[in-house]
């Protein structure tokens, strides 16, 4: 049985997803060998994302964020259109995703589980603005 008979015959999907997704809407992942993880910084990526950097490091957290973590000019691509698709045809019940850049809902899904929360909520620890 092919993925496609898969869809076809399924009413209750939900889809795993991760970097991955939005590649292919230039952003890059964490793990490949253009990811994040492997370019140089002055810190390792991942240090630079915990929140103990943010606190000890506030310039630098915000300087690798805005550089490095915000695509404003990202767009949905095959793949975000096509699951919002499945969830209009009824399919797809839910994605669970690892992305934080929103471009799932900006496809039209609306059942989305963001593990990681999205650079679309932000605010300010001070002032909650």
């Amino acid at each position: 049985m092919s993925l496609k008979d898969w869809i076809q015959e399924s009413n209750n999907i939900v889809f795993f997803g991760g970097a991955g997704v939005s590649t292919e809407s230039n952003i890059p992942d964490f793990r490949s060998d253009n990811g994040l993880y492997k370019k140089k910084y002055p810190y390792p990526a991942e240090i630079m994302l915990s929140h103990s950097f943010y606190v000890s490091h506030p310039k630098e957290f915000f300087d690798f964020y805005f550089n490095q973590m915000i695509y404003s000019d990202a767009k949905p691509n095959k793949a975000h259109l096509a699951l919002s698709k499945l969830e209009q045809m009824g399919k797809l019940k839910a994605i669970v995703t690892q992305n934080i850049d929103g471009l799932h809902q900006m496809a039209g899904s609306k059942n989305v589980y963001e593990l990681h929360g999205s650079v679309l909520r932000n605010t300010c620890t001070h002032c909650q603005t």
